[in-house]
């Protein structure tokens, strides 16, 4: 029979025992909500990605980042829609894709949108080359006739219209779970938001978008002074991709109903692209689209061969598809407007669902080596 004393002792080794397997339960069960909960948060995020594809070479620098990224199981591409008015786009667009792996990607191009001819007006000094860099590539062939690059859009007025292409795309994700980059003018968006109910959807653009897409990215602006070619650039200067489409600019900031980051052009061009990746790190193939994209382009306009290139762009898909890597900051929430020059105004308010990017130059090496490194990275079929 036990003493006192000792019922006493294993009374507290019981208690003891029960309080430590209670600490473990609870532990184990916080351990494995937080891996689950690490576990929905690694799981690709699907992505529209909105582009104009055609005057300069950051678009299809930033189409090789995604694809690199759905490589990596970080994203999953739903969709591409292209908003210039040309029938080289899509093809273009078509065989990067089919290049990396990926050629089922939907396609969509923007209908009596803004043509290439459109900037000769709208730049009448010359200063924003219009490149061929789309047709070349799409219709480059081997000695015996066959594409260089295949691909199986030949010709992009055959391609689904964006708007109506977005809405389905849209309708068939859940709720919530799309990011969105835009690095070109505003026209589809614009147009998506304008958009009625139809088969796809019951609902009106606005409410469609509000239902499926969690963040936009955008590359428009300026939202520091910057320097180019020893001009200085001010804040909230005209952007070639606002000034490119103004009304649709207004109405995308203005009815937009989710939150919006926007890479202003001051960010990019702080990360020049260096070109001594494009001459050493894509030879693992004979034909590689993305250094002779950059080559071509060297060579139809001012720019000398080798030379650095902003990353714009690529800069609003690291963040939609980083945002917790620190490879930027955000500024205060506010409220962007685009005005009738394409200019734009940042009002800071607490409430306000927009903001900007930042980066420091603690920041400026490690972003800049995350966006080569992805750009670079071989297809896994090649």
């Amino acid at each position: 029979m036990l003493r006192s004393c000792d019922q006493t002792r294993v009374c507290l080794v019981v208690a003891a025992i029960a309080a430590f397997s209670l600490a473990q339960a609870d532990a184990w069960s916080s351990e494995t909500t937080s891996l689950e909960a690490t576990t929905q948060a690694t799981e690709p995020v699907n992505v529209i990605f909105d582009t104009d594809m055609w005057s300069d070479i950051d678009d299809a620098l930033a189409l090789a980042m995604l694809h690199a990224l759905q490589e990596r199981h970080e994203i999953n591409l739903v969709a591409v829609t292209v908003s210039t008015d040309d029938k080289w786009c899509a093809p273009y667009v078509d065989l990067i894709d089919t290049f990396y792996g990926h050629p089922n990607v939907p396609i969509g191009v923007v209908r009596n949108g803004l043509k290439t001819e459109a900037f000769r007006r709208l730049f009448p000094s010359g200063t924003w080359p219009v490149t061929r860099y789309t047709q070349l590539l799409s219709e480059e062939k081997n000695r015996d006739g066959t594409l260089i690059y295949p691909h199986r859009l030949l010709d992009g007025t055959k391609a689904p219209e964006a708007v109506s292409l977005l809405r389905r795309t849209l309708a068939a994700q859940p709720d919530g779970s799309v990011l969105m980059i835009q690095v070109g003018y505003s026209t589809n968006l614009a147009r998506l938001l304008d958009s009625a109910a139809d088969a796809a959807s019951t609902l009106n653009g606005r409410d469609l978008v509000r239902q499926k897409v969690r963040l936009l990215s955008v590359m428009a602006g300026n939202f520091a002074d910057s320097t180019i070619d020893g001009k200085t650039l001010a804040r909230g200067s005209p952007e070639f991709n606002l000034e490119s489409d103004v009304p649709s600019a207004q109405k995308l900031f203005a009815s937009w109903p989710t939150p919006i980051v926007v890479s202003g052009f001051e960010i990019g061009l702080t990360l020049p692209y260096p070109a001594v990746s494009i001459e050493r790190d894509f030879t693992y193939a004979q034909h590689h689209p993305i250094a002779e994209t950059y080559r071509t382009y060297a060579d139809e306009t001012s720019q000398k061969w080798p030379h650095n290139h902003a990353t714009f762009d690529l800069t609003a898909v690291l963040y939609a598809a980083r945002p917790d890597r620190n490879y930027f900051s955000l500024s205060q929430p506010g409220r962007i407007t685009v005005l009738d020059d394409g200019s734009s105004r940042f009002d800071k308010f607490e409430d306000g669902s927009h903001r900007y990017l930042i980066l420091s130059d603690a920041q400026k090496a490690r972003t800049l080596e995350a966006m080569v490194m992805l750009v670079s990275q071989p297809p896994r079929h090649k």
